[in-house]
Protein backbone atom coordinates (compact mmCIF):
# COMPACT_ATOMS: atom_id res chain seq x y z
CA UNK A 1 0.00 0.00 0.00
CA UNK A 2 1.19 3.42 -0.87
CA UNK A 3 1.36 6.65 1.10
CA UNK A 4 -1.53 7.75 -1.68
CA UNK A 5 -3.21 4.72 -1.43
CA UNK A 6 -3.26 5.50 2.61
CA UNK A 7 -4.37 9.28 2.15
CA UNK A 8 -6.88 8.39 -0.64
CA UNK A 9 -8.34 5.45 1.56
CA UNK A 10 -8.22 2.81 -0.58
CA UNK A 11 -6.09 -0.73 -0.62
CA UNK A 12 -4.66 -2.36 -3.91
CA UNK A 13 -5.56 -6.33 -4.04
CA UNK A 14 -3.42 -8.84 -6.56
CA UNK A 15 -6.17 -11.30 -7.65
CA UNK A 16 -4.79 -14.49 -9.80
CA UNK A 17 -5.55 -16.22 -13.37
CA UNK A 18 -7.45 -18.68 -11.42
CA UNK A 19 -8.86 -16.28 -9.32
CA UNK A 20 -12.46 -14.20 -8.72
CA UNK A 21 -12.95 -11.34 -6.00
CA UNK A 22 -16.50 -10.31 -4.84
CA UNK A 23 -15.87 -6.89 -2.92
CA UNK A 24 -17.79 -5.01 -0.21
CA UNK A 25 -17.31 -2.05 1.52
CA UNK A 26 -18.93 -0.84 4.24
CA UNK A 27 -21.00 -3.65 4.07
CA UNK A 28 -22.27 -2.97 0.61
CA UNK A 29 -21.36 -5.36 -2.68
CA UNK A 30 -18.67 -3.35 -5.04
CA UNK A 31 -18.40 -5.92 -7.83
CA UNK A 32 -16.88 -8.78 -8.83
CA UNK A 33 -13.09 -8.47 -9.82
CA UNK A 34 -11.05 -10.16 -12.26
CA UNK A 35 -7.40 -11.14 -12.34
CA UNK A 36 -5.26 -8.05 -11.89
CA UNK A 37 -4.34 -5.65 -9.40
CA UNK A 38 -7.34 -4.16 -8.53
CA UNK A 39 -7.94 -0.59 -6.35
CA UNK A 40 -10.83 -0.73 -3.89
CA UNK A 41 -11.71 1.58 -1.34
CA UNK A 42 -10.73 1.09 2.09
CA UNK A 43 -11.56 3.96 4.44
CA UNK A 44 -11.14 2.88 7.81
CA UNK A 45 -10.84 -0.34 7.07
CA UNK A 46 -14.58 -1.11 5.81
CA UNK A 47 -13.48 -3.28 2.78
CA UNK A 48 -14.35 -7.05 2.88
CA UNK A 49 -12.54 -9.25 -0.35
CA UNK A 50 -13.57 -13.42 -0.62
CA UNK A 51 -11.51 -14.69 -2.96
CA UNK A 52 -12.82 -18.36 -5.20
CA UNK A 53 -10.62 -19.88 -7.14
CA UNK A 54 -12.43 -21.32 -10.88
CA UNK A 55 -10.87 -24.99 -9.90
CA UNK A 56 -14.40 -25.19 -8.00
CA UNK A 57 -16.69 -23.67 -10.55
CA UNK A 58 -19.82 -23.62 -8.05
CA UNK A 59 -20.41 -20.23 -6.80
CA UNK A 60 -21.64 -20.63 -3.29
CA UNK A 61 -22.10 -17.13 -1.34
CA UNK A 62 -24.70 -15.46 0.85
CA UNK A 63 -24.54 -12.41 -1.37
CA UNK A 64 -25.43 -14.17 -4.42
CA UNK A 65 -28.93 -13.35 -4.49
CA UNK A 66 -27.74 -9.13 -3.91
CA UNK A 67 -25.26 -9.47 -7.01
CA UNK A 68 -28.57 -10.58 -9.05
CA UNK A 69 -30.50 -7.48 -7.44
CA UNK A 70 -28.07 -4.92 -7.57
CA UNK A 71 -25.57 -5.51 -10.21
CA UNK A 72 -27.54 -8.19 -12.79
CA UNK A 73 -25.33 -7.24 -15.80
CA UNK A 74 -21.86 -7.86 -13.39
CA UNK A 75 -23.56 -11.14 -12.34
CA UNK A 76 -24.52 -12.20 -15.69
CA UNK A 77 -21.07 -11.49 -16.94
CA UNK A 78 -19.31 -13.57 -14.61
CA UNK A 79 -21.77 -16.58 -13.51
CA UNK A 80 -24.28 -18.81 -15.01
CA UNK A 81 -27.58 -19.66 -13.80
CA UNK A 82 -28.78 -23.35 -14.43
CA UNK A 83 -32.77 -23.78 -12.48
CA UNK A 84 -35.12 -26.31 -13.80
CA UNK A 85 -38.76 -26.13 -13.01
CA UNK A 86 -41.21 -29.09 -11.55
CA UNK A 87 -41.05 -32.09 -13.70
CA UNK A 88 -37.44 -31.01 -15.18
CA UNK A 89 -34.58 -32.68 -14.94
CA UNK A 90 -31.22 -31.08 -16.39
CA UNK A 91 -27.80 -32.62 -17.35
CA UNK A 92 -25.08 -30.11 -17.05
CA UNK A 93 -22.00 -30.41 -18.94
CA UNK A 94 -18.66 -28.72 -18.47
CA UNK A 95 -15.73 -28.63 -21.27
CA UNK A 96 -17.94 -31.89 -23.12
CA UNK A 97 -18.12 -33.89 -19.91
CA UNK A 98 -21.15 -34.36 -17.62
CA UNK A 99 -20.64 -32.49 -14.29
CA UNK A 100 -23.92 -32.36 -12.39
CA UNK A 101 -27.18 -33.32 -12.96
CA UNK A 102 -30.81 -31.27 -11.66
CA UNK A 103 -33.73 -32.90 -10.35
CA UNK A 104 -36.67 -31.31 -10.07
CA UNK A 105 -37.18 -27.16 -8.65
CA UNK A 106 -33.06 -27.04 -8.43
CA UNK A 107 -30.62 -24.64 -8.91
CA UNK A 108 -26.75 -24.54 -9.93
CA UNK A 109 -24.44 -21.04 -9.95
CA UNK A 110 -20.53 -21.37 -11.59
CA UNK A 111 -18.33 -19.51 -12.53
CA UNK A 112 -19.05 -18.73 -16.44
CA UNK A 113 -14.96 -18.64 -16.85
CA UNK A 114 -14.39 -22.53 -15.66
CA UNK A 115 -16.68 -23.67 -18.49
CA UNK A 116 -17.61 -23.89 -21.47
CA UNK A 117 -21.20 -25.15 -20.16
CA UNK A 118 -24.00 -26.79 -21.84
CA UNK A 119 -27.46 -27.79 -20.15
CA UNK A 120 -29.79 -30.76 -21.48
CA UNK A 121 -33.23 -30.33 -20.22
CA UNK A 122 -35.54 -33.11 -20.08
CA UNK A 123 -40.02 -33.06 -19.34
CA UNK A 124 -40.23 -36.26 -17.08
CA UNK A 125 -43.81 -35.76 -17.59
CA UNK A 126 -43.53 -35.97 -21.31
CA UNK A 127 -40.24 -38.35 -21.35
CA UNK A 128 -39.88 -40.54 -19.20
CA UNK A 129 -36.95 -42.66 -21.03
CA UNK A 130 -33.03 -42.14 -20.76
CA UNK A 131 -31.45 -42.27 -24.67
CA UNK A 132 -29.00 -44.96 -24.24
CA UNK A 133 -25.97 -42.87 -24.79
CA UNK A 134 -26.93 -40.73 -22.17
CA UNK A 135 -27.38 -43.18 -20.19
CA UNK A 136 -23.66 -44.60 -20.19
CA UNK A 137 -21.84 -41.27 -19.67
CA UNK A 138 -24.52 -40.55 -16.59
CA UNK A 139 -22.89 -43.76 -15.31
CA UNK A 140 -19.40 -43.06 -16.15
CA UNK A 141 -19.88 -39.79 -15.03
CA UNK A 142 -21.26 -41.67 -11.50
CA UNK A 143 -24.56 -39.94 -11.87
CA UNK A 144 -27.15 -42.30 -11.23
CA UNK A 145 -29.29 -39.80 -8.46
CA UNK A 146 -32.08 -39.08 -10.61
CA UNK A 147 -32.02 -42.34 -12.82
CA UNK A 148 -32.81 -45.71 -12.64
CA UNK A 149 -31.78 -49.08 -14.87
CA UNK A 150 -32.97 -52.05 -15.59
CA UNK A 151 -31.43 -55.24 -17.24
CA UNK A 152 -33.66 -57.43 -19.04
CA UNK A 153 -32.11 -60.96 -20.39
CA UNK A 154 -32.42 -62.89 -23.55
CA UNK A 155 -35.48 -65.13 -23.11
CA UNK A 156 -37.07 -62.09 -20.61
CA UNK A 157 -39.08 -59.43 -20.75
CA UNK A 158 -39.82 -56.56 -18.28
CA UNK A 159 -43.21 -55.26 -17.63
CA UNK A 160 -42.99 -51.39 -16.59
CA UNK A 161 -44.83 -49.79 -13.97
CA UNK A 162 -45.07 -45.98 -13.03
CA UNK A 163 -46.86 -45.03 -9.86
CA UNK A 164 -48.36 -48.89 -9.38
CA UNK A 165 -50.29 -48.34 -13.41
CA UNK A 166 -48.70 -50.85 -15.85
CA UNK A 167 -47.23 -48.54 -18.55
CA UNK A 168 -45.60 -50.95 -21.24
CA UNK A 169 -43.20 -53.99 -22.23
CA UNK A 170 -38.98 -53.93 -22.62
CA UNK A 171 -37.47 -56.14 -24.58
CA UNK A 172 -34.39 -57.48 -23.65
CA UNK A 173 -31.48 -54.95 -23.00
CA UNK A 174 -30.91 -52.31 -20.61
CA UNK A 175 -33.59 -49.74 -19.97
CA UNK A 176 -32.99 -46.35 -18.12
CA UNK A 177 -35.80 -43.94 -16.80
CA UNK A 178 -35.73 -40.82 -15.08
CA UNK A 179 -37.59 -41.72 -11.67
CA UNK A 180 -37.76 -38.05 -10.48
CA UNK A 181 -41.53 -37.30 -8.84
CA UNK A 182 -42.02 -41.23 -9.84
CA UNK A 183 -42.49 -44.40 -8.09
CA UNK A 184 -40.60 -46.92 -10.79
CA UNK A 185 -40.77 -50.78 -10.99
CA UNK A 186 -40.22 -53.27 -13.33
CA UNK A 187 -41.07 -56.97 -13.23
CA UNK A 188 -39.03 -59.39 -14.91
CA UNK A 189 -40.66 -62.25 -16.30
CA UNK A 190 -38.81 -65.31 -17.88
CA UNK A 191 -40.71 -66.30 -21.33
CA UNK A 192 -38.79 -69.86 -21.21
CA UNK A 193 -40.24 -73.27 -20.40
CA UNK A 194 -39.50 -73.77 -17.14
CA UNK A 195 -40.20 -76.87 -14.68
CA UNK A 196 -42.15 -77.00 -11.06
CA UNK A 197 -42.07 -79.68 -8.24
CA UNK A 198 -44.64 -80.45 -6.50
CA UNK A 199 -42.75 -82.93 -3.17
CA UNK A 200 -44.07 -84.86 -1.07
CA UNK A 201 -47.85 -83.75 -1.08
CA UNK A 202 -49.94 -85.79 0.99
CA UNK A 203 -53.30 -87.26 0.65
CA UNK A 204 -55.66 -89.52 1.69
CA UNK A 205 -57.07 -92.16 -0.72
CA UNK A 206 -60.76 -93.00 -0.59
CA UNK A 207 -60.19 -96.13 1.02
CA UNK A 208 -58.38 -94.44 4.16
CA UNK A 209 -54.84 -94.57 3.30
CA UNK A 210 -52.46 -91.73 3.78
CA UNK A 211 -49.56 -91.21 0.93
CA UNK A 212 -47.17 -88.56 -0.45
CA UNK A 213 -46.92 -87.94 -4.04
CA UNK A 214 -44.96 -86.00 -6.13
CA UNK A 215 -46.12 -84.20 -9.30
CA UNK A 216 -44.07 -82.08 -11.75
CA UNK A 217 -45.13 -79.78 -14.40
CA UNK A 218 -43.66 -77.80 -17.35
CA UNK A 219 -45.05 -74.44 -18.28
CA UNK A 220 -44.03 -71.18 -19.90
CA UNK A 221 -45.60 -67.84 -19.94
CA UNK A 222 -47.04 -66.48 -23.01
CA UNK A 223 -49.11 -63.70 -21.52
CA UNK A 224 -46.68 -61.44 -19.20
CA UNK A 225 -49.23 -59.14 -18.63
CA UNK A 226 -51.65 -61.40 -17.49
CA UNK A 227 -49.60 -63.49 -15.70
CA UNK A 228 -48.28 -60.42 -13.38
CA UNK A 229 -51.36 -58.64 -13.24
CA UNK A 230 -53.67 -61.88 -12.53
CA UNK A 231 -52.20 -63.27 -9.51
CA UNK A 232 -49.79 -61.76 -7.12
CA UNK A 233 -46.94 -65.11 -8.17
CA UNK A 234 -48.28 -67.24 -11.26
CA UNK A 235 -46.05 -70.01 -10.35
CA UNK A 236 -46.98 -70.37 -6.40
CA UNK A 237 -50.67 -70.19 -8.10
CA UNK A 238 -49.37 -73.16 -10.95
CA UNK A 239 -48.18 -75.00 -7.59
CA UNK A 240 -51.49 -74.89 -5.66
CA UNK A 241 -53.16 -75.67 -8.46
CA UNK A 242 -51.50 -79.07 -9.31
CA UNK A 243 -51.72 -79.54 -4.90
CA UNK A 244 -55.90 -79.15 -5.87
CA UNK A 245 -56.16 -81.06 -9.15
CA UNK A 246 -54.43 -84.10 -7.73
CA UNK A 247 -55.99 -84.35 -3.95
CA UNK A 248 -59.70 -83.87 -5.48
CA UNK A 249 -58.52 -86.52 -8.58
CA UNK A 250 -56.79 -88.96 -5.89
CA UNK A 251 -59.08 -88.67 -2.99
CA UNK A 252 -61.98 -90.10 -5.14
CA UNK A 253 -59.54 -93.20 -6.21
CA UNK A 254 -57.97 -96.52 -3.96
CA UNK A 255 -54.56 -97.42 -3.58
CA UNK A 256 -55.02 -99.73 -6.06
CA UNK A 257 -56.71 -97.86 -8.67
CA UNK A 258 -54.22 -95.15 -8.05
CA UNK A 259 -51.08 -97.83 -8.62
CA UNK A 260 -53.08 -99.53 -11.66
CA UNK A 261 -53.98 -95.70 -13.91
CA UNK A 262 -51.32 -93.58 -12.97
CA UNK A 263 -51.14 -92.62 -16.61
CA UNK A 264 -54.73 -91.80 -16.98
CA UNK A 265 -54.54 -90.05 -13.41
CA UNK A 266 -52.31 -87.64 -15.16
CA UNK A 267 -54.43 -86.69 -18.21
CA UNK A 268 -57.69 -86.48 -15.99
CA UNK A 269 -55.77 -83.75 -13.06
CA UNK A 270 -53.94 -82.26 -15.76
CA UNK A 271 -57.12 -80.81 -18.26
CA UNK A 272 -58.38 -78.23 -15.02
CA UNK A 273 -55.12 -77.22 -14.24
CA UNK A 274 -54.51 -76.38 -18.40
CA UNK A 275 -57.81 -74.79 -18.40
CA UNK A 276 -56.66 -72.70 -15.38
CA UNK A 277 -53.54 -71.56 -15.96
CA UNK A 278 -54.44 -70.30 -19.42
CA UNK A 279 -56.48 -67.76 -17.89
CA UNK A 280 -53.71 -66.16 -16.37
CA UNK A 281 -51.55 -66.36 -19.13
CA UNK A 282 -49.68 -69.21 -18.20
CA UNK A 283 -49.37 -72.36 -20.51
CA UNK A 284 -48.79 -75.82 -19.54
CA UNK A 285 -47.25 -78.58 -21.45
CA UNK A 286 -46.50 -81.69 -19.36
CA UNK A 287 -48.16 -82.91 -15.89
CA UNK A 288 -46.73 -86.12 -14.66
CA UNK A 289 -47.55 -88.23 -11.38
CA UNK A 290 -43.63 -89.01 -10.49
CA UNK A 291 -44.27 -90.93 -7.36
CA UNK A 292 -46.24 -92.92 -4.82
CA UNK A 293 -44.99 -93.20 -1.56
CA UNK A 294 -46.29 -95.62 0.39
CA UNK A 295 -46.27 -95.38 4.83
CA UNK A 296 -43.94 -97.81 6.15
CA UNK A 297 -46.46 -99.97 7.55
CA UNK A 298 -48.50 -100.23 3.96
CA UNK A 299 -45.39 -100.59 2.31
CA UNK A 300 -44.44 -104.17 4.12
CA UNK A 301 -47.82 -105.34 3.26
CA UNK A 302 -47.73 -104.69 -0.07
CA UNK A 303 -44.09 -106.33 -0.06
CA UNK A 304 -45.63 -109.06 1.92
CA UNK A 305 -48.72 -109.44 -0.98
CA UNK A 306 -46.03 -109.14 -4.00
CA UNK A 307 -44.10 -111.92 -2.46
CA UNK A 308 -46.88 -113.77 -1.92
CA UNK A 309 -47.91 -112.97 -5.67
CA UNK A 310 -44.57 -114.14 -6.69
CA UNK A 311 -44.48 -117.18 -4.90
CA UNK A 312 -47.80 -118.22 -5.87
CA UNK A 313 -46.28 -117.73 -10.25
CA UNK A 314 -43.32 -119.45 -9.23
CA UNK A 315 -44.99 -122.54 -8.21
CA UNK A 316 -47.30 -122.39 -11.00
CA UNK A 317 -44.32 -122.31 -13.68
CA UNK A 318 -42.93 -125.09 -11.08
CA UNK A 319 -45.63 -127.69 -11.27
CA UNK A 320 -46.08 -126.98 -15.16
CA UNK A 321 -42.34 -128.12 -15.44
CA UNK A 322 -43.08 -130.90 -13.71
CA UNK A 323 -45.94 -132.06 -15.61
CA UNK A 324 -43.90 -131.25 -18.67
CA UNK A 325 -41.13 -133.57 -17.62
CA UNK A 326 -43.55 -136.64 -16.61
CA UNK A 327 -45.06 -136.19 -19.94
CA UNK A 328 -41.41 -136.21 -21.86
CA UNK A 329 -40.91 -139.35 -19.38
CA UNK A 330 -43.89 -141.29 -20.32
CA UNK A 331 -43.12 -140.38 -24.04
CA UNK A 332 -40.01 -141.91 -23.76
CA UNK A 333 -41.66 -144.84 -22.22
CA UNK A 334 -43.81 -145.79 -24.81
CA UNK A 335 -40.98 -145.32 -27.45
CA UNK A 336 -39.03 -147.72 -25.17
CA UNK A 337 -41.45 -150.46 -24.83
CA UNK A 338 -42.34 -150.25 -29.05
CA UNK A 339 -39.06 -150.49 -29.54
CA UNK A 340 -36.21 -152.35 -27.62
CA UNK A 341 -33.13 -151.66 -29.07
CA UNK A 342 -33.71 -147.92 -27.97
CA UNK A 343 -34.16 -149.46 -24.40
CA UNK A 344 -30.60 -151.40 -24.94
CA UNK A 345 -29.25 -148.20 -26.34
CA UNK A 346 -29.98 -145.85 -23.37
CA UNK A 347 -27.97 -148.83 -20.91
CA UNK A 348 -25.21 -148.67 -23.14
CA UNK A 349 -25.32 -144.85 -22.63
CA UNK A 350 -25.76 -145.80 -19.11
CA UNK A 351 -23.29 -147.79 -19.03
CA UNK A 352 -20.91 -145.97 -20.58
CA UNK A 353 -21.73 -142.47 -18.21
CA UNK A 354 -20.86 -145.03 -14.82
CA UNK A 355 -17.56 -146.06 -16.98
CA UNK A 356 -16.57 -142.59 -17.28
CA UNK A 357 -16.82 -142.20 -13.80
CA UNK A 358 -14.91 -144.99 -12.01
CA UNK A 359 -10.94 -146.38 -12.25
CA UNK A 360 -11.58 -150.18 -12.40
CA UNK A 361 -14.87 -151.94 -13.92
CA UNK A 362 -15.27 -155.66 -13.05
CA UNK A 363 -17.75 -158.04 -14.98
CA UNK A 364 -18.52 -160.61 -13.08
CA UNK A 365 -20.25 -162.95 -15.60
CA UNK A 366 -16.89 -162.59 -18.11
CA UNK A 367 -17.04 -160.83 -21.26
CA UNK A 368 -18.36 -163.20 -23.28
CA UNK A 369 -21.91 -162.68 -21.50
CA UNK A 370 -21.55 -158.41 -22.66
CA UNK A 371 -20.22 -159.61 -26.08
CA UNK A 372 -23.76 -162.31 -26.70
CA UNK A 373 -25.74 -159.49 -25.66
CA UNK A 374 -23.87 -157.09 -28.29
CA UNK A 375 -24.21 -159.26 -30.65
CA UNK A 376 -27.97 -160.05 -29.84
CA UNK A 377 -28.53 -156.20 -29.68
CA UNK A 378 -26.79 -156.33 -33.45
CA UNK A 379 -29.51 -159.24 -34.58
CA UNK A 380 -32.35 -157.64 -33.55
Amino acid sequence: MTFLDKILGRKRVLVKENERLVALHKGTILGIFGPGQQVLPNRRNSLEVFRYELTNPVFASVYEKALFEKLPEVAEHHLTVFRTDVGEVAVIERDGAIYATLGPSQKLVVWKESGPWKEMRVDTADELSVDRVLSRRLGLARKHEFISSYAVLEGQVGLLFVDGIYLRMLDAGMHTFWNVGKALQVKIVDLKRQSLDVAGQELLTKDRVTIRVNISADYRVVDPVKAVGSVKDFADALYRALQLAFRRTLGTMTLDQILERRVSINAEAAEKVREDMMVIGVEISDIELKDVILPGDMREILNQVVAAEKQAEANVIRRREETNATRSLLNTAKVMAEHPVMLRLKELEALEAIAGKVDRLTIHNGTSGLMNDLVKLRDI
